[in-house]
């Protein structure tokens, strides 16, 4: 039995197969974005005397909006980048097996 021929970094199986990963990945964040957006408005819904609680002045909902809201969106942005990152080495990595991939460290990048 013949092994399978390995795939090409252009061909249509591999950006088939990487564009396939990236959109569950995109599927995923996504839908932690909508549960981050939509979290508060429904906390607030169904836990009002939770919500209206204070604390250092502030209600609950204004203080998770001000502090939460933004790092989780960072958060989300940053799982997004470096996982995308990793799926794309590692679809390289399966076309070409004898090629070490390393990424480059950010301060030998060529763009600065």
């Amino acid at each position: 039995m013949k092994s399978p021929k390995p795939l090409d970094i252009h061909s249509e199986a591999f950006l088939h197969s990487l564009m396939r990963k990236q959109l569950r990945l995109s599927l995923v964040c996504a839908a932690s974005f909508l549960i981050v957006l939509l979290g508060l408005p429904l906390a607030n819904y169904f836990a009002p005397d939770l919500m209206a609680t204070r604390i250092f002045g502030f209600t609950l909902t204004w203080l998770i909006l001000g502090i939460g809201f933004f790092p989780a969106v960072w958060l989300i942005a940053w799982i997004f980048i470096q996982r995308s990152i990793e799926l794309e080495e590692a679809e390289v990595r399966e076309v070409v097996p004898g090629e070490a991939q390393t990424r480059v460290p950010e301060d030998q990048s060529i763009i600065r």
